[in-house]
């Protein structure tokens, strides 16, 4: 059975590229639960990501255990602490001053883990560059995000952690690599420009839209 692929026109694709500019990290969110089919939904987007060999390694844990919350935002608080004092003191107080998670406030938090040992997919296209298997969860989680986005819920994406810790927390089975720690909720705010450079941490920078000729 064949179907006859959609037609993207100009207006989709301008609709996209706002999508796009309006993907933030969020940080700041508003204590109402997220409907749970529109959650769901955007979990499903996460699972039409490409993945390398068809081999779709991530690994989503909802955590909903207080416990196991309040021990993540532990580690943050730790981890975060430890950050700020690499700085000299005028940065560091810059630093101390941003919001950099929602663990607090964010209805819902979810850990993406890499197994390391899927079976799926047979190693196919990993052979010569096994940090594909990464790879491939990092892109579930971009369309993840993207879904979110476009449901009105807001993401963000908390590095400052010890993904061994945060594993140790969550008692996952072996082999699987934590990747992200995501928090989930309608934001305080909108706004298309990054966090980082609202608050003064650092000036616009669009290098990365370069592009570079061999």
């Amino acid at each position: 059975m064949t179907t006859d692929p959609p037609a993207f026109d100009d207006a989709f694709a301008h609709r996209l590229d706002t999508l796009f500019a309006w993907r933030r990290d969020v940080r700041r969110f508003r204590p109402d639960p997220l409907d749970e089919a529109a959650l769901r939904a955007c979990l499903a987007a996460a699972h039409r990501a490409p993945s390398v060999g068809n081999s779709r390694p991530w690994r989503f844990v909802r955590v909903s255990d207080p416990a196991r919350r309040a021990a993540v935002a532990e580690s943050f608080g730790h981890c975060n602490a430890q950050a700020a004092a690499a700085y000299g003191d005028a940065r560091a107080a810059r630093y101390r001053a941003l919001k950099l998670a929602g663990l607090n406030e964010a209805p819902v938090h979810l850990a993406v883990f890499c197994d390391t040992g899927t079976g799926s997919g047979l190693g196919l296209g990993r052979a010569t560059m096994p940090e594909t298997l990464t790879y491939s969860v990092v892109g579930a989680v971009q369309c993840l995000w993207l879904a979110a986005r476009a449901r009105g819920i807001g993401l963000g994406w908390v590095s400052i952690l010890d993904p061994c810790a945060v594993t140790d927390i969550l008692d996952v089975p072996p082999g699987w690599h934590l990747i992200a720690y995501l928090c989930l909720g309608l934001p305080q705010e909108e706004h298309p420009d990054p966090e980082l450079e609202r608050h003064g941490w650092q000036e616009e920078d669009r290098r990365g839209a370069e592009l570079y000729e061999r």
